[in-house]
């Protein structure tokens, strides 16, 4: 399994730092276009697309890119590469475009590394709060140089959890069951994709669940999170390993900081499903 040094690592993390602290932080609010599949793109999304991929060419001419400002055939071909073996960085340049394009701050960047369509390196930075989580398969997960580890984190039972719960993507008979009758004691929404998944990997919410995410959103969150002790799987059950190669498609999310919690919080989910 390829993998980077960790000079390398400390070389794409200051990338990403430098490129956001460039673009997302003079704040206001911004003109922004509807894509094709609803989202939101600004000026600002491009830019940093074309600053990280020129950045990430110059440290590694030999790996591939894959963004999600790319057209969707420079997509395919990107991803058939990396199945084929090719290292690809997968990027999401500005993920919580919604929130940055009226300065609600909460967004991040999130750059993963991904080999034979495996995980082995992601980096989410937010430059709101100076945090830069990453991760390294096998080599745990971080909060600006801080070890992020949820083995001796309370297991709390899923009514005294905080939850991360993303409603408008999710299915309706499950979105009306968790509005209506929350199995958990608090819930909130914040906009970012990739950020949910740190924040569980930090233990600042405990249950996550997602109805749709495509995979710049979640690469490099899904590592943070399970080099951190967490689990996942989708709303039908299905467990996610590192060892297992990602998918193209847009995928449902299901998140915990522990196996039991989230066994715990897939009986609620699926009940209604």
């Amino acid at each position: 399994m390829h993998s980077l040094t960790p000079s390398d690592q400390s070389s794409v993390t200051q990338l990403v730092r430098e490129t956001a602290h460039r673009h997302l932080l003079h704040g206001g609010t911004q003109a922004a276009d509807r894509k094709t599949d609803g989202s939101w793109v600004t000026a600002t999304d491009h830019a940093m697309q074309s600053d990280l991929q020129a950045g990430l060419a110059e440290r590694f001419p030999e790996h591939g890119f894959l963004g999600e400002e790319m057209d969707l055939a420079a997509q395919e071909a990107a991803w058939r590469e990396c199945l084929d073996g090719r290292p690809t960085w997968v990027v999401d340049p500005l993920d919580g475009t919604s929130n940055f394009r009226v300065g609600f701050p909460v967004f991040s960047v999130t750059v993963a590394l991904l080999v034979g369509g495996q995980t082995v390196f992601g980096v989410v930075f937010d430059p709101s709060r100076d945090e830069c989580f990453h991760a390294a398969r096998g080599d745990g997960a971080w909060l600006n140089g801080e070890r992020l580890s949820l083995v001796n984190e309370p297991r709390q039972a899923l009514k005294s959890c905080l939850a991360t719960v993303d409603f408008k993507r999710l299915p309706r008979d499950v979105a009306t069951h968790l509005a209506c009758d929350p199995p958990y004691a608090s819930q909130r929404s914040i906009g970012s994709v990739a950020l949910d998944w740190c924040w569980v990997a930090a233990h600042r919410v405990q249950v996550y669940v997602h109805g749709k995410q495509k995979l710049w959103d979640y690469a490099a969150g899904q590592l943070i999170l399970h080099e951190a002790g967490g689990a996942s799987a989708d709303l039908d059950g299905e467990l996610d390993y590192l060892d297992r190669p990602l998918e193209p498609l847009p995928r449902s999310a299901v998140a915990a900081t522990h196996v039991e919690l989230l066994e715990d919080w897939l009986g609620e989910l699926r009940a209604e499903s």
